[in-house]
């Protein structure tokens, strides 16, 4: 079973990666919602390799990620995307090929700072901070690196996802309570910048976040 946690856990990395090599906003919010159905199926697969029965917290918390982060999160940028009526990330601050490369990098960074820690014999398997690590600078690259909002709300996400994965596989003391807390911050948060995209839109027929900065208040106002 151990061989299923690193499976569970490198593919939540291909999608991090995936994520900073695509300009096609569906497919990005596609790969999202699979981190939320791996982080789902992360703490059944612990469970099992523990030998322990599943407690009704692991399974609250594996439904709630499943449910929320797999299905209604995605949805909802799904609604926003449509009525924004945009479907590519189509002029990135950066390149897909060098955004590809910066990727790798923090990868390899994230890699090399994992070696350099000392881990406790609760810790489920030894991939899961340098990929939690990754996603967490993955996601902090997509906000920073692409101008639409929608984009930069998938990369909060992965931001988010990966903070979870990390308290997940490091096995951290109320990781469930946390994670609940987060789920419903991360669940307004989508909900409101869905609604702002899509006023956005509406009032200045673009949702480009860069180009907000050049708003200026009206002569006489």
């Amino acid at each position: 079973m151990n061989g299923l946690i690193e499976i569970l856990l490198l593919s939540f990395l291909l999608c991090g990666f995936l994520l900073a090599n695509s300009s096609r906003l569906m497919y990005c919010i596609k790969l999202v919602a699979v981190q939320g159905f791996l982080l789902g199926f992360l703490p059944l697969a612990v469970a099992k390799v523990e030998g322990g029965s599943l407690d009704w917290e692991v399974l609250l918390l594996a439904m709630i990620n499943i449910a929320v982060k797999g299905a209604v999160l995605p949805y909802m940028l799904q609604k926003a995307m449509l009525k924004a009526g945009v479907r590519r990330e189509m002029e990135p601050l950066l390149g897909y090929a060098a955004s590809g490369l910066v990727a790798l990098s923090l990868i390899a960074l994230s890699f090399w700072f994992a070696q350099q820690l000392e881990y406790s014999e609760q810790v489920v398997s030894r991939l899961a901070a340098p990929v939690a690590f990754s996603g967490i600078l993955i996601g902090l690259f997509l906000i920073v690196a692409r101008r639409k909002a929608l984009t930069q709300v998938i990369g909060f996400l992965c931001f988010e996802n990966s903070i979870a994965l990390f308290g997940a596989g490091m096995m951290l003391q109320y990781g469930a309570l946390i994670e609940l807390g987060i789920l419903l911050d991360v669940f307004v948060m989508v909900f409101v910048m869905g609604i702002a995209v899509f006023q956005i839109k509406q009032e200045f027929q673009h949702i480009n976040a860069d180009l907000l900065n050049a708003l200026k208040e009206r002569p006489g106002k």
